[in-house]
């Protein structure tokens, strides 16, 4: 298992772990695009199908044909930020934290942790990356299944590092605090009902001190945006997100935020890039 830093991004080698179609864009979208834009390799991981999301429109999916649905809807993405190796999980989405779907038996927040941290575990090996990418503890907004799928990738690299402790560079993709209420604010002042309460805002997301990176990807926002437009069952065109001017919106999706987690003491890649 390597960490040093590879001499250009066409040799680095990126993990993406995510929960669910769309998490990926959201949370990550400009550096992937930058990472395939620079022939780096990099390898989605989606462990759900998304099966409970919204359906922003009756005729583009039904509830019982969602999961298929929303599996293109990723794989078109992937196509637009230029990343060709995609692998599902297949597990059932749990929807929202206190959702009657949280107690379904095929949901991914119930499913066995050594069996998914097995499977993860696997690709690591398979793939051999230098960076693997994935949800912070927060799971941004408390979702169950961004909270396992941290918890199973943290282990899953913990578990495939070498026996002299090596082990790829494992970054939390976070949301700070901070974003939160500049979004909400940026709503709010322009007279949008923002999707969340304000008195929710300082609880949402990732702590500000945690941060380690900030990565600009001005330059890639545009290719992030059209990849995010390919998952049509969740976006809205009457939409809070869809009523900002469109420079707002490439300001507030321009810039990403990571917590490089470990080895301890590692130097920071996503910071050289």
């Amino acid at each position: 298992m390597r960490t040093s830093t590879p001499e250009s991004l066409s040799r680095l080698s990126v993990l993406a772990c995510f929960a669910h179609p769309d998490d990926e864009g959201f949370a990550s979208g400009g550096l992937l695009a930058m990472l395939a834009a620079g022939g780096a390799r990099v390898t989605l991981v989606c462990a759900t199908n998304g099966d409970v999301g919204e359906i922003s429109d009756p005729s583009l999916a039904t509830p019982e044909n969602l999961w298929q649905v929303r599996q293109q809807e990723l794989r078109n993405a992937m196509a637009v930020t230029g990343i060709d190796d995609l692998r599902f999980l297949n597990y059932r989405d749990s929807g929202m934290d206190g959702a009657d779907d949280n107690r379904h038996p095929n949901a991914y927040c119930n499913a066995d942790a050594a069996a998914v941290v097995s499977r993860l575990a696997g690709i690591i090996s398979e793939t051999n990356p230098h960076v693997v990418l994935t949800h912070d503890p927060s799971g941004g907004y408390g979702h169950p299944d961004h909270k396992a799928m941290c918890a199973h990738a943290t282990a899953a690299v913990a578990r495939a590092a070498d026996p002299d402790g090596a082990a790829p560079l494992l970054y939390y993709v976070c949301f700070p605090r901070d974003v939160f209420r500049r979004w909400w604010q940026e709503m709010a002042d322009r007279g949008i009902t923002p999707p969340f309460a304000v008195d929710a805002v300082d609880s949402l997301g990732t702590p500000d001190a945690d941060v380690t990176t900030i990565v600009d990807v001005l330059p890639w926002v545009k290719v992030k945006l059209e990849s995010l437009a390919c998952h049509r069952t969740q976006l809205h065109d009457s939409g809070p997100f869809s009523q900002l001017p469109e420079d707002v919106v490439d300001m507030l999706m321009g810039t990403e935020f990571y917590q490089l987690v470990s080895p301890p003491g590692a130097a920071d890649l996503l910071a050289t890039l």
